[in-house]
């Protein structure tokens, strides 16, 4: 992929002014983001995760069941759709109990369209939103999301959080959409709700998911004051010990600890969940923090 290093100020004006007007035109856009890589556009918004891709051959119960194999559908599992969608679809809900109180949700909507069938996933823990999945789905079969939501594929020298740019450069990445890497300065993801309750549940869901996965012991666990984003809110931290686990990012990072931030608060017109860890050998500045988290959180006494 071809990356920009500098945008001639008439088009930084025109994708502002696109971003603004987007925003004014339907609210939801001001809490999704969306990147596309390798023949994939992935969403991100209330927590919900979201793919789409297109369908490659016929719009049939037996193409499609072919194409997902590996997703576990079937022709059989292809027999109900969504009657508010004006194209034909197939619809598909799946859930499994991956702990207790822990469910996972993955809606599938096949659609077929005259100008490309398409796939489209949504996945989150806990719960799910159909009047939401509808209109997402209506708006990418109709290609009505604007350019100016999507985030580069690699990050050149600044992402978009919740509206406001932070400056990062080269050395950071993405893990996946709202979820970003600094090698030795920290990770974090993030969502945009559109209720404060909504931030708070998602970050709890995750903290759950992450105890779920067992692999590291929680050495401590404890709420602290923090501001985030300029709001005055508690966060739940907890460390966890790695030691003799075996895991690909404590055998990528050398760290045996992993101090994690968890994190629901009002920001801007929106509420965000929040995401925030390092290791215990990444560099920590005197706040102790390192650089990455810096960025959206300061720790109070």
């Amino acid at each position: 992929m071809k990356i920009h290093k500098s945008l001639p100020i008439i088009l930084l004006f025109t994708i502002a002014f696109m971003n603004g007007y987007a925003q004014e035109s339907n609210p939801i856009f001001s809490r999704l983001r969306a990147i596309y890589n390798n023949g994939l556009d992935f969403f991100n918004i209330d927590g919900i995760e979201i793919t789409s891709q297109t369908l490659e051959g016929e719009f049939s119960k037996k193409n499609i069941a072919k194409k997902f194999k590996k997703s576990s559908i079937k022709e059989a599992d292809l027999n109900q759709s969504d009657t508010l969608l004006s194209n034909q679809n197939f619809y598909i809900l799946k859930t499994e109990e991956i702990a207790t109180g822990v469910v996972q949700h993955m809606s599938y909507y096949f659609v077929e369209t005259s100008k490309g069938n398409k796939v489209i996933t949504f996945g989150c823990i806990n719960k799910t939103d159909k009047e939401l999945e509808r209109e997402i789905v209506h708006l990418i079969i109709t290609n009505k999301i604007p350019q100016a939501l999507y985030e580069q594929a690699y990050i050149v020298d600044s992402i978009n959080f919740s509206g406001r740019k932070i400056p990062l450069g080269r050395s950071c990445r993405w893990m996946g959409i709202n979820n970003v890497q600094c090698p030795y300065y920290g990770q974090m993801n993030w969502s945009v709700h559109k209720t404060l309750e909504d931030a708070s549940a998602s970050a709890e869901n995750q903290k759950k998911v992450i105890q779920v996965k067992k692999q590291g012991k929680i050495i401590s666990e404890e709420e602290v004051n923090v501001v985030f984003e300029g709001s005055e809110v508690k966060a739940k931290k907890a460390v966890y010990d790695l030691k003799g686990v075996t895991s690909l990012l404590a055998g990528m990072s050398g760290g045996k600890t992993l101090t994690i931030y968890f994190v629901a608060a009002p920001v801007r017109q929106n509420f965000v969940s929040c995401v925030m860890s390092f290791w215990n050998n990444d560099v920590i500045n005197p706040s102790g923090l390192p650089l990455l988290l810096e960025q959206v959180m300061k720790l109070k006494n």
